[in-house]
């Protein structure tokens, strides 16, 4: 009897094992989060749809074009409404580089004395910020038609020591230009966006001023493992929070409560492949979303009518 018991005990061992790491691995992706959002998120699809983005209605335009002429690793991505093009940094060869709309590279801009530029957000005319990861700076730069190069060293910064961990610090950038408020999101371990009050600084007539904000409760409820950008939409008030683990952009209402998503996998929102390693978002004035994907890869989104 005993004998014939063995086996089965054996099966019920590796299936009590199965069974905890599935647990583990729905607890560390969040999982049962993400499933019971996505049974609110349709619930509540029509009192949200109208005065949100509504992430749902979209479709992909352009996917995983490679960007010509570019081999290094794209981080970030923003918009600049005066120009009409995208900006985005690389890393491994610092660089600024100017994008068109479907994805065409317009020009590189040496960076110097930049450690590990991660994001780059678009301020007002001709100024922008750029973060430092690791070492933790904002560096506040302008770029014009003959910028050829930037030196941190001539430009305006900001160090801030919060949760230093390595090369998981500073990865996003999104700027309210009605608020003056700059979101800057770490990471992970843990993920959190900050707001930062005062910096880049504007105002010569005032004092130099920084105020930081952090809501650690507000944060706890972001289903995703990181965060690789962020983008602020100034109509709606709402916040865009991409994560590259968790293959998801989040919609974030103005208290920071999650009430839309755009999956990156293979077959949603009409794409033929899961977004590979996702790595900047942006929006355009008319509600157009862009994507870079490491090292080179370039998606535009556009919104569909709603059901």
């Amino acid at each position: 009897m005993r004998s014939l018991l063995t086996p089965w005990r054996l099966v019920a061992a590796v299936l009590v094992l199965l069974l905890a790491l599935l647990g583990v691995a729905a607890q560390q992706f969040r999982l049962f989060e993400r499933g019971l959002f996505v049974l609110q998120e349709w619930r509540h699809a029509s009192e949200w749809r109208e005065r949100s983005i509504w992430l749902p209605d979209y479709r992909v335009a352009i996917e995983a074009k490679p960007i010509e002429g570019l081999s290094d690793d794209v981080s970030a991505l923003t918009y600049d409404p005066d120009r009409h093009s995208l900006f985005t940094v690389t890393n491994q060869r610092p660089e600024i580089i100017e994008l068109s709309l479907d994805g065409h590279l317009i020009r590189r801009i040496p960076l110097v004395g930049f450690g590990d530029p991660e994001a780059i957000e678009y301020i007002s005319k001709g100024v922008y910020v750029i973060t430092d990861e690791r070492l933790q700076r904002l560096i506040k730069v302008r770029v014009d038609e003959n910028t050829t190069s930037i030196d941190a060293a001539d430009s305006q910064q900001l160090s801030l020591g919060i949760g230093l961990s390595g090369n998981k610090g500073f990865e996003g950038l999104a700027y309210d230009t009605v608020g003056q408020r700059l979101f800057v999101a770490k990471e992970r371990d843990p993920v959190r966006i900050y707001e930062i009050h005062g910096f880049p600084h504007t105002n010569p007539d005032k004092p130099f001023a920084v105020h930081v904000v952090d809501d650690p409760k507000r944060d706890a409820r972001l289903f995703v493992r990181d965060l690789s950008s962020l983008q602020y939409d100034d109509r709606s008030g709402h916040l865009l929070a991409l994560s590259d683990e968790s293959r998801l952009v989040l919609e974030l209402n103005a208290d920071g409560r999650p009430i839309s998503t755009l999956s990156l996998l293979r077959g949603m929102h009409g794409l033929q492949r899961a977004v590979p390693q996702a790595e900047g978002v942006a929006m355009d004035n008319d509600g157009n979303l862009y994507l870079v994907s490491e090292p080179n890869l370039f998606y535009a989104f556009r919104k569909q009518a709603g059901d």
